[in-house]
């Protein structure tokens, strides 16, 4: 969270209403007739940005004001300013710009296709039942005492899934062009080798991981002790920190084929950058 942001929440809960506020850089003159009539003093001026705190109580006080009726506001502050209603400030930044016409958007697209030229995004998605025989393999460990997923491979669909995403942020295809279900993939393969491939193959495009972000949905086996390991094992095939894995786990809630215990799925998000 932007330190605007943190500040405008705790100054909100603090006095009822905040605002951040840059104060104005640039000399401010009046124009009149096309002409300059004057240099306006800058001191204690300063341009309102957003979000804007107000409890919920005093705005609907003053929305129902008199004062709210007999003019036009430009922001919610300006009204309760005309309540008399005390509205604190807490410092802007001059990076948190206010999208309020047309123009303000392109700005904001140009500012961040430039912070970030060398990353993407891509997400990925897939889903087994669960067939014969154990042990499990998820996310990359081995559960024992669990029945394994059905799949040509041994049917790791949280390894697919981050594969999958990776593949799609690089512009790669997916898991299955790369590698088919058929005799040029060996049955039964370990999913850890398909995903360093797929590491590979994004390092040979000029690639890398930079982490992901998983969900898996299972009614069973119980996931919870096990999520640690799975980050770990992901994120030494990946060759990322532990901390830029991300894994969680949902029963379902009894609904479809995984909250009924006969799936499971993950969806993934991962970004890459830019190898240097």
């Amino acid at each position: 969270m932007s330190t605007p942001i943190r500040m405008g929440i705790e100054a909100t809960a603090r006095h009822g209403a905040a605002i951040p506020v840059v104060p104005v850089a640039e000399t401010l003159k009046r124009v009149e007739g096309g002409l300059v009539a004057a240099t306006v003093d800058r001191s204690g001026i300063g341009t309102a940005q957003t979000p804007q705190g107000i409890r919920r109580g005093i705005l609907r006080t003053a929305l129902a004001a008199p004062e709210a009726q007999a003019g036009t506001w430009t922001d919610e502050a300006a009204l309760l300013e005309a309540c008399r209603i005390a509205v604190h400030v807490v410092p802007g930044d001059a990076a948190n710009l206010k999208v309020t016409v047309p123009a303000d958007l392109a700005r904001v697209a140009d500012l961040l296709a430039g912070a970030a030229p060398n990353r993407r995004t891509g997400i990925g998605h897939d889903a087994h039942p669960f067939g014969p025989g154990e042990p499990l393999r998820l996310g990359g460990i081995e559960i024992a005492g669990a029945p394994r997923l059905h799949g040509h491979s041994d049917g790791d669909v949280v390894l697919h899934a981050v594969a999958d995403a990776l593949l799609g942020a690089a512009g790669l295809g997916d898991l299955g062009r790369l590698f088919p279900a058929d005799a040029a993939t060996p049955l039964g393969v370990d999913s850890a080798e398909l995903l360093a491939e797929v590491v590979a193959r994004l390092a040979g495009a000029g690639w890398r991981p930079a982490g992901v972000d998983l969900t898996i949905v299972a009614q069973r086996p119980r996931l919870g002790p096990l999520l640690d390991a799975m980050r770990a094992s992901i994120a030494a095939t990946l060759g990322v920190e532990v901390a830029n894995v991300s894994v969680k786990a949902s029963t379902g809630n009894l609904d479809g084929s995984e909250g009924a215990g006969r799936s499971i799925s993950t969806l993934a998000l991962a970004t890459i950058e830019a190898r240097s």
